[in-house]
């Protein structure tokens, strides 16, 4: 478990409804002893973990617990159910969404918000599937088209853009931990990491079925051989930190293994399966020995070689040797000896695992990828569409998006997530229908905050809204959310037009600040000598996981050394610092101001294109009486040059342009 998380677990587990007797009194008894270690010792091996070591199990003494009935009713474990609702409010709702979100609301006396200004909407719908602002173009044309169609042509628009799976990729990769380097002291390259993102942004575009997504990413190679895109896709499995100069292939081969085993099952599981590396789940019906038996699955496939970074997955057919559970997590001390097999409580028996050799291959992980996108696997449709709504809402159904295990939370409407699970597998695992089902619903279009000529009835419902649901999880009003630093940098480089859209290949790396430089190794960051390229999207950029780009580094960027499904969401000094002081910064208000100038003579054209560029809408009086002062006072401090400059990184470092309502 990650050492963290372990004392709110700890608190949470206390509270959490329990499976079985024995594993809630098991649960307290850990809780106990392990606050008063935490107390003493800070995040410390728990002292349960003291005393067990103590009694050092033996290859023989091993015995793995059968799953139960109890193990398999946790929400999770359960079959999906189909849920008839009835229909909210005819005149509000759109899709089912609205039904269930509806009529939970009406439950707790709520009632949902209207829908937003069409100005927000486009910026709102723009940001969340192409990850770009809208232009002042497609604003006004947005604003001026009061069909009955055209918030739908919209949303067919921006999913047919290739813009689309830049967008959605950058999540994948958080998840694939996916860098351009191996990570650790020497942090060499990976030449050819890069196709494996490109990858994902193609499979995101051609909108690949999740069945297929999933599968090509566990075993492309055994089920298309001569496909080089099938045999790219399974960069995912290896993308993670490694070191390829160590000393001990086989310790670098365990490590890579129990870190590739405990990915897959967080990623398209959502479970925590690496906590059983060396002993059983604490909390979860997982044993050691279902941890190692998935990872037996991967264990013919991963191709050592010293001082060689790893790529893609390569099967040694026939493998013979045997695979063992390793006695408490160590690789120098093989337990019993283990089959490959799937994780038992999401399973209904052996049947569910069974590989059928070809010619080339045992076919082990072509099972496990059957096996996860299966109709008896309840997991992997909930997870991913929990994923999707996160992104579209800032939280998921599940506010935990990699643990749907006992540690992890409740879903806040079940109801809602078990039908868009069910939906995605009637679409034939469709994610772009996923996407449109939820950014056409009235749920997702409404208001996040109220308006200056709001109704009485509209303050008094906003007033309820915020008492009754003050961190909008009921979704009684749409959620405000801080943009990520890749989509901050692009949204900045859209405005001042130097945006350049080039598709795929190597990572691109821009210029960086001299006491970032210094402190790398030689030739760790050649800057691209072509400067057009420095301007490329920032999913373009290169990811090396020992260096962060700056930007992203201050708004949240994952390190890339773990699997990452849910960013954090802070507000520091250094993120006003950067946006304000940065050369990048500067160097892009410059050329903002000086695109502005050159199209507009008057002071007042020039503010309304200031805010029409950056915020996507035309300033208030208010706006124009605040600006025009600040204006006077950068014109005496130095020139009227400056002082268009100024405003456009003024509007670079507002909330209203780092946030989307």
């Amino acid at each position: 478990m990650k050492r963290c998380q372990h004392r709110s677990n700890i608190l949470r587990e206390i509270h959490a409804k329990p499976t079985t007797t024995a594993r809630r009194l098991r649960a307290v008894a850990v809780a106990v002893v392990s606050i008063a270690t935490w107390s003493v010792f800070g995040c410390l091996v728990v002292m349960t973990e003291a005393v067990m070591a103590e009694q050092e199990l033996t290859e023989s003494d091993y015995v793995e617990t059968p799953i139960t009935d109890d193990d398999r009713s946790h929400w999770s474990f359960q079959p999906l159910k189909r849920i008839q609702v009835p229909q909210y409010s005819a005149t509000w709702r759109r899709n089912i969404i609205d039904d269930i979100v509806g009529n939970a609301l009406q439950e707790e006396g709520l009632t949902p918000q209207q829908e937003a200004p069409r100005v927000r909407l486009i910026r709102r719908l723009s940001f969340d599937l192409i990850g770009l602002p809208p232009t002042p173009a497609e604003i006004e044309a947005f604003v001026a088209d009061q069909s009955n169609t055209a918030y739908e042509e919209l949303v067919t628009r921006l999913l047919n853009s290739p813009r689309h799976g830049e967008r959605w990729a950058q999540h994948w990769l958080d998840l694939a931990r996916f860098a351009e380097t191996d990570g650790f002291e020497h942090d060499k390259l990976r030449a050819e990491a890069w196709k494996y993102r490109d990858w994902v942004i193609k499979a995101l575009n051609d909108d690949m079925p999740y069945d297929e997504f999933v599968r090509l990413q566990i075993a492309g190679d055994e089920i298309s051989p001569d496909d080089s895109a099938a045999i790219t896709a399974t960069g995912f499995c290896l993308s993670g930190p490694d070191m390829p100069d160590i000393n001990l292939t086989k310790e670098r081969q365990h490590n890579v293994l129990n870190e590739l085993a405990s990915t897959v099952g967080e990623v398209f599981l959502g479970l925590q399966i690496g906590c059983a590396q060396c002993h059983d789940h604490k909390y979860d019906p997982i044993s050691q020995a279902d941890f190692y038996r998935l990872r037996a699955i991967f264990e013919p496939s991963v191709e050592l070689k010293k001082n060689r970074s790893l790529t893609v997955l390569h099967e040694s057919f026939p493998y013979k040797q045997t695979s063992h559970l390793m006695l408490r997590g160590d690789f120098r001390r093989p337990g019993p000896a283990v089959e490959p097999g799937v994780i038992r409580v999401v399973s209904t028996g052996d049947a569910d695992y069974q590989p059928v050799p070809s010619t080339h291959s045992a076919g082990r992980r072509t099972a496990l990828a059957n096996w996860l996108v299966a109709d008896t696997n309840p997991l992997t449709a909930r997870v991913i569409v929990n994923r999707v709504w996160q992104h579209h809402f800032g939280t998921g159904i599940v506010d935990s998006p990699s643990e749907f295990g006992l540690m992890g939370s409740e879903p806040g409407n079940l109801k809602l997530l078990d039908t868009l699970a069910s939906y995605l597998i009637d679409n034939d695992w469709s994610l772009k229908k996923l996407h449109r089902l939820i950014v056409t619903s009235a749920t997702y279009r409404q208001r996040s905050s109220l308006l200056e000529n709001a109704t009485a009835a509209e303050r008094t419902a906003w007033k309820l809204s915020l008492d009754v649901d003050p961190r909008g999880t009921l979704l009684s009003r749409y959620p405000r959310y801080r943009l990520e630093g890749e989509a901050i940098r692009d949204a900045m480089l859209v405005a001042a037009d130097r945006l350049n859209l080039k598709v795929g290949g190597p990572g691109v790396r821009p210029p960086l600040p001299a006491e970032l430089t210094g402190t790398l190794l030689k030739n760790q960051w050649d800057v691209t000598e072509d400067a057009s390229e420095h301007f490329r999207r920032s999913i373009y950029v290169f990811a090396r996981r020992n260096l962060r780009y700056p930007i992203f580094e201050v708004f949240d960027r994952p390190s890339a050394n773990v699997s990452c499904s849910d960013r954090g969401n802070s507000t520091t000094a250094p993120q006003s610092l950067h946006l304000l002081n940065s050369e990048f910064s500067l160097e892009t208000a410059t050329q903002l101001s000086s695109l502005i100038a050159k199209s507009h003579a008057d002071q007042r054209s020039q503010i309304s294109a200031a805010f029409q560029k950056t915020l996507g809408r035309l300033p208030t009086e208010a706006d124009f009486t605040d600006v025009t002062q600040f204006m006077q006072q950068q014109s005496d401090a130095s020139n009227e040059a400056d002082a268009l400059t100024h405003l456009c990184l003024s509007l670079f470092n507002s909330n209203e342009f780092v946030f989307v309502d």
